[in-house]
């Protein structure tokens, strides 16, 4: 998969694509990844790439012109693939979205500085607008990263286990993820749960599906709403709605 990731500071990406597991994808050939200064597409001696927003206001917005240029010259016009704008206005970035953006092999990103962009860019280059939070950073940089990193550990082979991903939390079924131990079996009088210690692996999915439906009810319900629930899971979390004080389940 192909990452052209647009920024007035693209030295930001690389330390972080060169290490762990996106440096190994990307020697693997499994991920590309081309950053792209704007700032090269200015006409003026100065490469000017923001001016004063009209009707006022603090601050500086990104002009339209190097960014069309620099979007236009590298994946043509129209692009040849989807151009995401990283803005806090934008659509909440999710992990269904991560899933849905992996089946492309070809993903531009726009990241922003100042204000943010002129609104003809959102308009017209812009093919969607993805937020990773209601607030506010210093830059497109890091959404952009973000964005990235949760799209490409979906490529196949990117994880060395391939059902890797199948549990992880906003996974298919739109629960969090159950949680997770490993050795030592007693740390500090702390105790990994008798049923993950044993062998036995249905009890211990069952285990871990009463987690993930108790730590989702607890931490994030409102992603019960839309989760994918069986009626066991139902009948559960209704019975541990009559039971909040047990521990036992």
């Amino acid at each position: 998969m192909r990452f052209d990731v647009f920024s007035l500071f693209p030295e930001v990406f690389l330390p972080y694509l060169e290490i762990s597991i996106l440096k190994r994808a990307i020697a693997n050939g499994l991920v590309e990844v081309y950053t792209h200064n704007i700032r090269d597409w200015s006409t003026d001696k100065h490469h000017t790439t923001d001016d004063t927003p009209y009707g006022g206001g603090g601050g500086m917005v990104m002009k339209p012109e190097p960014v069309f240029a620099a979007v236009e010259s590298v994946l043509g016009a129209p692009p040849s693939c989807p151009v995401i704008m990283l803005s806090p206005q934008g659509e909440l970035f999710t992990q269904a979205i991560a899933r849905e953006l992996a089946t492309y092999d070809h993903l531009a990103l726009l990241s922003g500085r100042y204000e943010g962009f002129d609104e003809r860019i959102r308009e017209h280059l812009a093919t969607r607008v993805l937020s990773i939070g209601d607030y506010v950073l210093t830059g497109g940089e890091l959404p952009a990263l973000i964005v990235m990193d949760a799209v490409a550990r979906l490529q196949p082979g990117v994880l060395g286990d391939r059902e890797a991903t199948d549990d992880d939390s906003f996974a298919e079924d739109g629960l969090l993820e159950y949680p997770q131990w490993t050795k030592p079996a007693v740390f500090r009088g702390w105790s990994v749960p008798e049923v993950m210690q044993q062998g036995n692996l249905g009890e211990q999915l069952k285990w871990k599906r009463k987690q993930s439906l108790i730590r989702t009810f607890k931490w994030r319900p409102d992603l019960l709403e839309k989760a994918n629930l069986g009626d066991k899971d139902r009948k559960f979390l209704d019975r541990y709605l009559e039971d909040s004080n047990s521990d036992d389940v």
